[in-house]
């Protein structure tokens, strides 16, 4: 991974952060040298930069092991075949980006709701020091509320599990505004 002196202290203040109802990442044994383990294959410290809600919930930690110990993410989930569709479209590969959850713990359950003083309690401990100069790309309400409430410039799109869209749609929204980014 990254050895930016940044990006260690990200990592560092995401090791020392937790909050009352929510695991840590090495509590399901997932603490790497990453702030998100999505970083593992989406961790360019100079690619354009999507942040969303959370990374996953604890159970799906728990059922997934394999494949996140391997590659960071879950290519078969709605979120991330509509990235695929994104950098597709942008012609970039997940090397070339950088992911990041606006919420550095683990829910309880999938698709939580988080309270904003939860998500905005982890932005200010660790994803601030994730920006790195960078304008991100806010994927869902979740992220851009966060980046809001922090005067963070950004970038407003949709979620990538939004529903109501097709992907190819949803993808095309979320190219456009990484383009702009």
């Amino acid at each position: 991974m990254q050895n930016s002196p940044a990006y260690l202290d990200a990592i560092r203040r995401r090791r020392a952060f937790s909050r009352s109802g929510y695991k840590t990442l090495a509590d399901e044994g997932f603490d790497g040298d990453y702030v998100s383990p999505i970083q593992m294959t989406s961790g360019n410290l100079t690619g354009p930069m999507l942040i969303s809600k959370d990374w996953l919930d604890a159970p799906s930690v728990r059922a997934n092991r394999e494949t996140l110990t391997k590659t960071g993410y879950l290519p078969n989930t709605p979120y991330n075949r509509v990235i695929d569709k994104v950098l597709a479209l942008v012609g970039l590969s997940r090397a070339e980006i950088y992911i990041t959850p606006v919420f550095a713990l683990l829910s309880h359950t999938r698709s939580s709701v988080i309270p904003l003083s939860d998500r905005k309690a982890s932005f200010d401990a660790v994803g601030q020091y994730e920006l790195m100069g960078r304008r991100p790309v806010a994927c869902g309400r979740d992220a851009a509320e966060v980046l809001r409430a922090s005067g963070v410039d950004h970038i407003e799109t949709i979620h990538p599990s939004a529903r109501g869209l097709s992907f190819d749609a949803r993808a095309a929204r979320i190219a456009k505004a990484l383009e702009a980014a």
